[in-house]
């Protein structure tokens, strides 16, 4: 392979790795919809913290997943950033995060979860954004339907919604 060529491949393929994004993590222009601290390398914030606009998040990488709830009706399709690939974008070092919502209600996730599941930080529903009076703006969403040993009250527990925080232990 040529220098050339080489050198153009590294650059695309970089350009879509999360944890490049985390070496340049920017001070966010806009509403902030989720704040990130705790055993983190990269902040764009004093105190220790990274805080993300929708379009940040947007830019790590949206999956999609189609799901059932046991809050939702029917089979939906949810859309947002594995929590996995935030992770990288910060340079997360823990065992646990503590997932926190707009109204305090928290929830502990190991990080061995997103070694098992590909869990989404889900933005959208069915193609709409998810506004703070149905889960949003940020909802935890495990693939329910992939793994029926997920349909426990222990992961609907870490299923939080209206996610304003994260902090990684």
């Amino acid at each position: 392979m040529t220098l050339f060529i080489r050198t153009a491949f590294t650059i695309v393929f970089s350009f879509f790795s999360p944890s490049l994004f985390a070496g340049e993590l920017v001070k966010p222009s806009g509403q902030v919809i989720l704040t990130v601290m705790g055993n983190i390398d990269q902040t764009n914030q004093t105190g220790g913290k990274a805080e993300f606009n929708r379009s940040m998040i947007e830019k790590i990488g949206l999956r999609k997943r189609q799901t059932t709830t046991p809050w939702t009706e029917g089979v939906a399709v949810f859309e947002g950033v594995l929590v996995k690939d935030l992770l990288d974008c910060v340079g997360a070092k823990g065992t646990n995060l503590k997932i926190t919502a707009l109204n305090d209600y928290s929830a502990n996730m190991p990080l061995t979860d997103l070694n098992k599941y590909d869990v989404i930080l889900a933005m959208k529903q069915d193609g709409e954004r998810l506004r703070i009076r149905g889960k949003g703006p940020i909802f935890v969403v495990y693939p329910f339907n992939e793994f029926p040993e997920l349909n426990s009250e222990i992961i609907y527990n870490r299923s939080v919604w209206q996610v304003a925080s994260i902090t990684v232990e």
